[in-house]
């Protein structure tokens, strides 16, 4: 190794990590480098979810005290980066003297509650194309941007006739299922199936959400399905995390909707919690189409655990004896 690779080496090396500390009022709660392993073990010895204030002193043991407003916006910050909301959270007078020689990184809680509002609020459209699809699909790409690098798209299929109420389809990006075409969930199915509607109907709105995993992120996405794979149902393997079920915004789809002119829409969907969050933002929604698509083996328990335990629509959706030839089964039509 050269004397310059070995001085390049020793410079990255000394990078201290800054702390963070949030704070609320006159409360600070500072975040605690910990192993991922020791965090997660505590969160899962925890069951009421409470925050673990941890002491100056290794040696000692945690102390479970209930979550103030400095370490719940912690929380949601954790949230936000789509990191596990896991932490080990120390009062900030407390930890005062053993970091003083690191950089702090502060952060107000009451910013970190605006935060979702003012991402929503800094939205642009900054390019569009037409983009030609399968089967002789006409559609248009409306890319959007927000301050922190979201990139939203609202493809438009055929024409917009905003006299009337405009078909729209709100798909929360699924790697796994649009890309690959996994056979655990019907994201890819529904976002096929809605391409199709919207084409019978002559022109709609398919919003693609940066939304992986209903909020969660890829990452953790794939620690549910590993919760999965172990016995557990769609909802708990969130809230086994320490997430909701559900942690999905769909304020920057109602941004999105008004800034193309769509104040009144058909919403495609099988979720009641879509139509709520719209018409909770102003956009009148004047009806619903559901999208029925095939059920197999991998997906059975999924779709039925939304049905059973998140209240989705399915009632269209018949499970029939599986196909032994290609391994699913055809919905029974909607009604």
């Amino acid at each position: 190794m050269s004397p310059a690779s070995r001085g390049r080496k020793r410079r990255r090396a000394s990078v201290r990590t800054p702390a963070l500390a949030v704070t609320a009022g006159e409360t600070t709660a500072v975040l605690i480098a910990a192993e991922l392993a020791r965090v997660v073990g505590l969160a899962f010895q925890n069951p009421d979810r409470q925050i673990f204030a941890g002491s100056v002193r290794s040696e000692s043991r945690p102390v479970v005290g209930p979550a103030g407003p400095a370490a719940a916006a912690a929380i949601e910050l954790a949230k936000l980066a789509h990191r596990l909301p896991a932490l080990l959270i120390a009062d900030g007078e407390i930890v005062a003297g053993t970091i003083l020689d690191r950089e702090m990184i502060a952060v107000d809680a009451a910013e970190v509650s605006q935060f979702r509002r003012r991402t929503i609020e800094s939205l642009k459209l900054v390019s569009e194309a037409q983009i030609p699809l399968q089967q002789g699909v006409a559609a248009r790409f409306h890319v959007f941007r927000d301050a922190s690098g979201g990139n939203p798209v609202a493809i438009i299929v055929g024409v917009l006739d905003l006299l009337r109420p405009v078909p729209v389809r709100l798909h929360s990006a699924c790697l796994t299922g649009d890309v690959f075409g996994s056979r655990r969930c019907d994201c890819g199915a529904q976002l096929n199936l809605a391409l199709d509607r919207l084409t019978e109907a002559g022109g709609g709105v398919i919003l693609y959400l940066e939304q992986e995993g209903r909020g969660l992120g890829l990452a953790n996405k794939m620690r549910a399905y590993t919760l999965q794979d172990a016995g557990l149902d769609t909802v708990d393997a969130n809230t086994t995390l320490g997430f909701d079920d559900d942690e999905r915004d769909y304020g920057v789809a109602a941004r999105m909707l008004q800034m193309l002119g769509c104040n009144r829409v058909l919403l495609l969907t099988n979720n009641p919690g879509k139509l709520e969050a719209l018409a909770e933002a102003g956009v009148e929604v004047c009806g619903r189409l559901p999208l029925y698509t095939p059920i197999n083996a991998d997906n059975r328990r999924y779709l039925t655990a939304k049905a059973a335990r998140a209240g989705h629509w399915l009632d269209g959706m018949v499970v029939h004896p599986i196909d032994e030839e290609n391994e699913r089964v055809r919905p029974s039509p909607a009604p």
